[in-house]
């Protein structure tokens, strides 16, 4: 019988409750779902992306990985290993002044997330048109590995993620 990785497992377990932010409370609409096997290099890549009723200027994106080395590790019972996933989340916005809302940005999600959990934005434009806008994807890319100890923390997690999406719309 099939036995569930821990990957499937974090991966239901998000995306249970952002369908019930969805389905069942109206806070979010979901806009894009990617369940993806990488056949080169036999990885998988969860992506849930969603944007707030009150706010669609933000679009939040929750990605969830595992390697290779973390599914071999569960499904060979690797003495001494410990397999979990990778997580990341991504918002995507407009911003108009990098040199003023960057540092805004850095200052909210850091209240919210703490010193620990840096944000990385990285700033995009179409090449010909006109510059009076960039598009910020700004990504929080934590440092451990997420296992199953952690999936009680998934409802927090994503209160979390809420609020920082709330947090930046309101920027």
């Amino acid at each position: 019988m099939f036995h569930p990785t821990v990957f499937d497992n974090i991966k239901i377990a998000i995306e249970n409750q952002i369908y019930d932010y969805d389905n069942l409370d109206g806070l979010l609409i979901v806009t894009d779902r990617s369940d993806l096997l990488d056949l080169a290099i036999m990885s998988r890549e969860f992506m849930l992306s969603f944007q707030l009723i009150g706010n669609r200027n933000i679009t939040s994106e929750i990605v969830l990985r595992s390697s290779v080395k973390e599914l071999s590790d569960e499904i060979l019972e690797t003495p001494g290993s410990d397999p979990g996933c990778h997580l990341l989340l991504r918002f995507y916005m407009q911003i108009s002044d990098a040199t003023k809302e960057c540092p805004t940005i850095a200052s909210a999600l850091n209240t919210i997330w703490g010193p620990d959990l840096q944000p990385v934005q990285s700033l995009s434009f179409i090449y010909g048109q006109e510059e009076d806008s960039y598009h910020n994807c700004v990504e929080l890319q934590f440092k451990r590995q997420i296992t199953e100890e952690q999936m009680e923390d998934i409802p927090e997690l994503l209160k979390h993620v809420l609020q920082s999406a709330e947090a930046l719309g309101n920027l």
